[in-house]
């Protein structure tokens, strides 16, 4: 089995071990910690079967860049700006037009007509991606493998694994065994605060960058990225670790010990529910009552549930249901026995 160019050179270079071939220099950079995670090679597709990318990957954008700077078009601390701010917008968005209006703003004109000039000659100019996409076909074709790397052993940081290990973070507090994913969507969804617990948290990883980048104030980030115009949850969305114990203390700050409390009961109920009701499962939680039961927690209107979501670190209205699912019948629970208490009242 072959790898290469995208999400097939991050495969490759995580099974190598297991046999799997990878090729060209993505797989490289990958099989030598350059670069980790699905989102160096994530594109914008369109969604009614074309296969032409819309976006640019940041592999593709950094090759770009280094083609720039042996041109002499660009120097290195230019090509380094270059690249943070270009990386920093968000895969869907970064497309050719995105790219143009990130470069004047960031007064690198001369290499966006560069890249232009370049590009209407040549419409595969710096597409990294489809340079390995070929020489993975010439491999395969050829039966030829290419002579061994020496890869030096390494722990393999994906954004599969990252998820994977997310949902299995757990710890014992208060002689509670709680998942950190579940105290962690509690909060997103019942703390009236968590939007500013989210806005440190960014605060903190543009400080202390995960690729090596130079660390910034979140607010100087944000105008090299946008000139200011948009909020930093809506540029910026940086992966969560629950493994960092630095991260979780930041992002359980105004965690209560009531709290843990409910989420451990709310723990209890889904597991209840999922042993004395046929077919329950988490997925099949109604959207429009998660939707509801966000706009009235959240007390938000509708048109502003997307924000309210992304201003929690939940990216999206869509995205905040499906995590809030889990919390649904330990919330219904709470919904019933306060009735109960009101009836019993009068």
């Amino acid at each position: 089995m072959i790898g290469a160019a995208s999400i097939g050179a991050l495969r490759a270079a995580e099974l190598a071990p297991f046999g799997m071939l990878g090729v060209g220099s993505i797989y490289a950079s990958y099989v030598q910690g350059e670069i980790d995670g699905d989102d160096e090679v994530a594109v914008g597709q369109a969604p009614d079967g074309e296969w032409n990318a819309l976006t640019w990957p940041v592999v593709n954008v950094r090759h770009a860049l280094q083609l720039a700077l042996s041109a002499g078009v660009l120097d290195g601390e230019r090509a380094a700006d270059l690249l943070v701010a270009l990386r920093a917008v968000y895969y869907p968005q970064r497309t050719t037009a995105a790219v143009w209006a990130v470069c004047r703003r960031h007064g690198e004109s001369e290499f966006a007509e560069w890249l232009a000039q370049r590009r209407a000659r040549d419409v595969h100019f710096a597409d990294l991606k489809r340079i390995d996409a070929l020489a993975a076909v010439r491999t395969a074709l050829d039966g030829q493998t290419p002579p061994a790397v020496d890869i030096e052993p390494r722990v393999w940081q994906t954004a599969y694994f990252r998820r994977w290990s997310n949902a299995h973070a757990h710890s014992r507090v208060d002689g509670l065994d709680l998942f950190t994913a579940d105290r962690l969507i509690y909060q997103q969804v019942f703390d009236p605060e968590f939007s500013t617990t989210w806005t440190a948290y960014l605060e903190h990883r543009s400080l202390l960058p995960a690729h090596g980048d130079p660390g910034l104030p979140l607010d100087t980030r944000l105008a090299m990225v946008t000139g200011g115009d948009l909020p930093a949850h809506s540029v910026f969305r940086p992966p969560v670790d629950l493994r960092d114990e630095e991260t979780v203390a930041l992002l359980l700050a105004g965690e209560t010990s009531q709290d843990r409390l409910d989420v451990a009961r709310y723990a209890d109920a889904l597991t209840l529910a999922r042993r004395t009701r046929p077919g329950f499962s988490v997925a099949a939680v109604r959207d429009d009552l998660t939707r509801r039961t966000l706009l009235e927690t959240w007390r938000c209107h509708e048109q502003q549930f997307d924000t309210e979501a992304s201003a929690r670190g939940l990216v999206c209205g869509a995205r905040a249901i499906e995590e809030a699912k889990r919390l649904m019948p330990g919330y219904l629970d709470d919904v019933s026995s306060k009735k109960k208490e009101l009836t019993g009242a009068r």
